[in-house]
């Protein structure tokens, strides 16, 4: 897909992987709805892209994903300013095992609710023009984080949410393709103190700590290429892409089950 003139959404896209996924697209000729619950970061991070890349390129809406209403408004406006959606990615996340309900809302309910309204804009039985779904997992749902049971919950529930999507948008002919990337640590502030986010796991803060250390951190914009890649490639659809500083690897939906022993952990 070549993304000149194509219209995108990335939510929480304010900062962190959202922002990183939200200039690459720029950068590659794109024009990119902001979506987030973050106000002043949104509106300041739109008057740094309109400088950079031109007005009408870029359109901030606030946005909480846990609200039907909001995530509903906020798809129809960035269609009707950029005359459709070609492009989503459901990026917007948490990790906080103290607050295991609303982890699971965001991280989960968020990309799922995120999908089925930006469908009745993108697939090609409502008139759209079809397009790609890019899904934000983690190797947490590709590979248990012990530290982490209900943030690694909702990853895996991404990831196998992606998958069934691909299959039955190729089955019914949306028109509209699902994949989802899924790092290792990644340098945001998710992760700066996520040992202070254990809740009642805390006990295993040194082995997390070891874990980072010996997978490495990754850059956003490392995760933002990985993402372009799965949105440009059309020959990609139902695969997860995992991503490690050492290495990355793409999934399909038919051979994530031989992914390596999930007992030594990953996230």
């Amino acid at each position: 897909m070549a993304l000149c003139d194509k219209a995108a959404v990335v939510t929480g896209a304010a900062m962190g992987i959202g922002k990183s996924i939200a200039e690459t697209l720029l950068q590659n000729g794109a024009k990119v709805a902001i979506l987030d619950v973050n106000e002043t970061a949104g509106k300041s991070l739109q008057l740094a892209l309109d400088k950079q890349y031109g007005q009408g390129r870029t359109l901030f809406l606030t946005c909480d994903v846990e609200s039907e209403e909001q995530t509903k408004a906020a798809l129809l406006k960035a269609a009707q300013t950029f005359g459709g959606i070609d492009i989503l990615c459901n990026n917007a996340g948490i990790l906080n095992e103290n607050t295991w309900e609303k982890t699971i809302s965001i991280n989960l309910m968020g990309v799922i609710r995120g999908t089925y309204l930006a469908l009745e804009h993108m697939s090609k039985l409502n008139g759209g023009r079809g397009g790609v779904i890019v899904n934000t997992a983690s190797m947490a749902g590709l590979g248990p984080l012990l530290s982490c049971p209900v943030y690694t919950a909702s990853k895996y529930g991404v990831v196998g949410f992606t998958r069934a999507m691909a299959a039955a948008s190729s089955a019914s002919g949306y028109g509209v393709r699902f994949n989802a990337v899924c790092p290792s640590f990644v340098e945001t502030e998710l992760f700066s103190n996520i040992t202070g986010r254990l809740g009642r796991f805390s006990n295993l803060a040194d082995a997390t700590r070891q874990m980072a250390v010996t997978f490495g951190s990754l850059s956003v914009s490392q995760v933002a290429e990985c993402v372009l890649e799965l949105v440009t490639d059309e020959t990609r659809n139902g695969e997860a892409l995992m991503l490690t500083p050492m290495f990355k690897k793409y999934m399909t939906f038919m051979d994530l089950s031989q992914h390596t022993d999930p007992a030594q952990g990953g996230l």
